[in-house]
């Protein structure tokens, strides 16, 4: 068994505890870095009332935490699924750019969750989304951009 197997085996059992638990669907994730588990975790929608509790995203959280660090630069990500949208892009907030996945969105969509649709929804042009969206020019914002353009002292991320 390889290393990715392995790991990948560890995503799934985080999974398993997560819908045992009755916390959320099937999903688990676990963050490596230099061969040392540094986060980890399971799907909590359910728990916590939180649509954006992935197993992803609290595996990030947790794993920033654990290093005390908002990016986590050179470490690899084990998903059971294809991640989401939503956690492809914490993925790339967190600098992480190795990912390992067992099954794909299809799969996903297969046993009832959204994925395939959120991917197909975010290629169209905003005005072809079932979600509207419309863009509203306040000129507070204009004084917002000013505002972080003059901070001598900002941590870009």
């Amino acid at each position: 068994m390889s290393k990715h197997e392995a790991y990948l085996k560890l995503a799934i059992d985080e999974a398993s505890v997560g819908i045992k638990a009755g916390e959320g669907g099937p999903f688990g994730a676990l963050i490596v870095k230099d061969g040392k588990i540094i986060g980890k975790g399971h799907n909590t929608v359910l728990k916590s009332h939180d649509p954006t509790a992935h197993a992803e995203v609290n595996a990030i959280r947790n794993a920033c935490r654990n290093v005390k660090e908002h990016h986590l630069t050179d470490a690899v990500i084990y998903s059971n699924f294809e991640p989401c949208p939503m956690c492809l892009a914490a993925i790339y907030w967190a600098d992480i750019r190795t990912l390992y996945f067992c099954a794909g969105h299809d799969e996903a969509e297969k046993i009832g969750f959204m994925d395939k649709i959120l991917y197909e929804e975010i290629s169209l042009p905003m005005e072809k989304r079932k979600m509207k969206s419309a863009r509203i020019v306040l000129q507070e914002m204009a004084s917002l951009l000013d505002e972080w353009n003059r901070m001598d002292r900002k941590i870009l991320y």
